[in-house]
Parts: structure tokens; C-alpha cells; sequence
């Protein structure tokens, strides 16, 4: 800190004197968004405050200015004078706060701020407001999401009032230009600032419009709540998180202003026979020991109803059984998918004593090659135990 206590560029960023351009440049960005009339609602104090945060940074940034400056700093400790913020301009100290009128600013952070907030520090958006988008949920079964469907649900949203048509004004009268900001939906900075500040009309809220005689209906605000039926048709192939939009279905908008988008997002339900991947589905169907051996064909459901699916002979468990073209169908590009079968062999918990005599009689003739797996694992098992 300087003698005298007073602020230097460095303090009023809160930065070191070694800072690099990218430290001034991202403490600069913080207390801009900090001060920025659009977060203060128009604080006297903090526009005061964002003056010197852009003047420090506009010095410090522009590497012949800080070095100026860091010699005039460097001289005040020599000297022990005291040495404000905006002393290196031979602007008066004021509270860690130097009066800027005779300072020429060059910096152009009108783009910084149009960046920052949306829009353009000067020049606002000016007219009507259009309305806000809204977003609802849809849920639809793992078949419904295979084939398509079109769901209905009701919605509470804004509607425009019918009474005054959505002027906000009561029949027979109509809103009248604003006195502060005559009709511009912004009012600018006082003279003298280190740039025009320019902000929402807080008056008329941007609107360029007063109502003097509200509706009596919406109490002035051109709306009311109303529960909407809506309908939307959900496509085939849609999965969770998909954003489905309905243009114009949102909240309306100001008088001559668009309406906003409805966007729907679906919710595709779990499925107890199936489960998706890509396009892609996988089913389980367990078959008999003796459909295992001696194959057949067997029934099977699909997304799209039900399928015979051929087992061919000596069919193991786990073995994937491919049915083409029984998957979902591409909703962004791509190929239809396929329905992925995976088979189970069951065994039989209980025998008589009739099946065990033919059991065994199986068991006894049959050759090596019939079971391929045990064998190999028996001469693995062999081999291992002379080791």
C-alpha cells in the first residue's frame, strides 16, 4: 500500500504488482460482472466503483502506460506523497476514487458487456418482449419409443389476456409513452462518466409504455394463468433426454412480440423383457435342456409383436441369436437396429427315473466331440496337475 494508505490500480483490482496481462485481464472480468449496473440495479456507488476497475485496467493492460505508472509509484514511496488511484493522471484522490472528467478513455467495452450480458451496453434491446420458452416432460413406454406415438398432457403457462388483448391496459384506454424514458426502454449515465452507462428503464421495465388504468382482469400485466391441452407427436426412435420442440407454445410474448417454444423432453420407461443399446435391443429368452440339444423353434416378443426365432442344434447358454431388423429405427441418421437374443439353457430341476436312464444313456454314448468345452477343460486340469 502506498504512503498515505490511498489505492493503487494493483489494490483496486487485487492483484500483485508482478501480475501478468491474463491475471489483470480475469480480475478485471470479475469486478466488472460485479459492478455492472445490470447486477447492482443501478447502485450509484458501485457505477462510481466500476469507473476506476475500468480505468486500472485500461492503464495497466497497455504495457507503456504501466510502466509510467509504475514509475510514478515507485516515486510516491521516495517521495512518501500520497498516491490515489487516479493520481497518475493528476486526477484528484476522492475516497480511493479519482473524477475522470479530464481523462480521455479509449477502451471499448461496449463489446465486452454485449458479450457478457447479452446485449450491448448501449443500444439495449428496445420494443416488446418476446415470451418466455417453457419445457414439459413426456413419458413413453420403450414400445411407444420403438413405433411412435402422439402424447397429450395439460400444461398451466401465461396466456395472453382476453379483456385487453394483452395490453394490460383496461378496455377503452391504452398504455401512453413513458415520461422517464420517453418510450425508449432505457435511460443513459449522468455527463461526465467514463462511459455512458445506459440501463432498463425502471419505470416502464424496458417496456417504453406506463398503463394508467391496469385491466382489471390481470391487474396490468397483459396475462393470466390458464391450464393448456396440449399434443405432441413423439417419433419413432426418440430416447431419454431427447428435445422434442413445439414453436410458438410457450409463454406469449408483449404486444407485437413472438410467443416463446415449448420444449418437450422424453422419458422412455423401463422395460422388463428388454433393454435398449444404440439402436439396438437385447432380449433374454430361456429355452428347454432338451430344445438346447435337439433345436426347434420357439416364440419370442419383439417391439413389434411377436416372432418365431429358429434354435439351432446344441445351442449353448449365452449365445447371442441375431433377428434383423427388430430394433428401433434410426431417429437422427444411422440404420435400423436389430433384436439381440440371448439364450438361456435351463436344466431341469426334477427327472424320473425314466429320463435319468435316458440321461445317462445319452451321457454314455455320446462321443468327445459332442462336449468340446469339458473335455478341453479336463486336459487342462490333467496337465496342471503333473506340472
Amino acid at each position: 500500500m502506498p504512503p498515505g494508505g490511498a489505492k493503487t490500480f494493483y489494490d483496486v483490482l487485487g492483484v500483485s504488482k508482478n501480475a501478468s496481462q491474463d491475471d489483470l485481464r480475469k480480475a478485471w472480468l470479475a469486478l466488472a460482472r460485479k459492478y455492472h449496473p445490470d447486477k447492482t440495479g443501478g447502485h450509484k456507488g458501485s457505477e462510481e466503483k466500476l469507473k476506476v476497475v475500468n480505468e486500472a485496467y485500461d492503464t495497466l493492460k497497455r504495457p507503456e502506460k504501466r510502466k509510467q505508472y509504475d514509475e510514478t509509484l515507485a516515486a510516491s514511496f521516495e517521495t512518501g506523497s500520497p498516491f490515489a488511484a487516479g493520481a497518475a493522471h493528476g486526477g484528484p484522490s476522492r475516497s480511493g476514487f479519482h473524477s475522470d472528467e479530464d481523462y480521455e478513455f479509449d477502451a471499448d467495452y461496449g463489446d465486452f458487456f454485449g458479450d457478457l450480458f447479452g446485449q450491448k451496453a448501449q443500444g439495449r434491446q428496445r420494443g416488446p418482449r418476446p415470451g418466455r420458452d417453457l419445457e414439459a416432460q413426456a413419458s413413453v413406454s420403450l414400445k411407444e419409443a420403438a413405433t411412435g406415438t402422439r402424447k397429450s398432457f395439460r400444461l398451466p403457462s401465461m396466456v395472453s389476456c382476453q379483456t385487453c388483448s394483452g395490453s394490460g391496459a383496461a378496455p377503452g384506454t391504452s398504455p401512453r409513452q413513458c415520461p422517464k424514458c420517453k418510450g425508449a426502454g432505457h435511460i443513459s449515465g449522468e455527463r461526465g462518466s467514463l462511459f455512458v452507462m445506459s440501463q432498463t428503464c425502471p419505470l416502464c421495465r424496458g417496456r417504453g409504455e406506463v398503463i394508467a388504468t391496469p385491466c382489471p382482469t390481470c391487474e396490468g400485466s397483459g396475462f393470466k394463468t390458464e391450464t393448456r391441452t396440449l399434443s405432441i407427436a413423439i417419433p419413432a426412435g426418440v430416447r431419454t433426454g431427447t428435445r422434442l420442440r413445439l414453436a410458438g407454445q410457450g409463454e406469449p410474448g408483449e404486444p407485437g412480440a413472438p410467443n416463446g417454444d415449448l420444449f418437450v423432453v422424453v422419458k422412455v420407461e423401463e422395460n422388463e423383457l428388454f433393454r435398449r443399446e444404440r439402436n439396438d435391443v437385447i432380449c433374454e429368452v430361456p429355452i428347454t435342456f432338451t430344445q438346447a440339444v435337439l433345436g426347434g423353434t420357439v416364440e419370442v416378443p419383439t417391439l413389434h409383436g411377436k416372432a418365431r426365432l429358429k434354435i439351432p442344434t446344441g445351442t449353448q447358454t449365452d449365445t447371442i441369436l441375431r433377428m434383423r431388423g427388430q430394433g428401433f429405427p434410426p431417429f437422427n441418421g444411422g440404420h435400423k437396429g436389430d433384436q439381440l437374443v440371448r439364450v438361456v439353457v435351463e436344466i431341469p430341476r426334477r427327472v424320473t427315473q425314466d429320463q435319468v436312464v435316458a440321461i445317462q444313456n445319452l451321457h454314455e454314448t455320446s462321443s468327445l466331440d459332442a462336449y468340446p468345452k469339458h473335455h478341453a477343460f479336463a486336459d487342462n486340469l490333467k496337465r496342471w496337475r503333473e506340472s
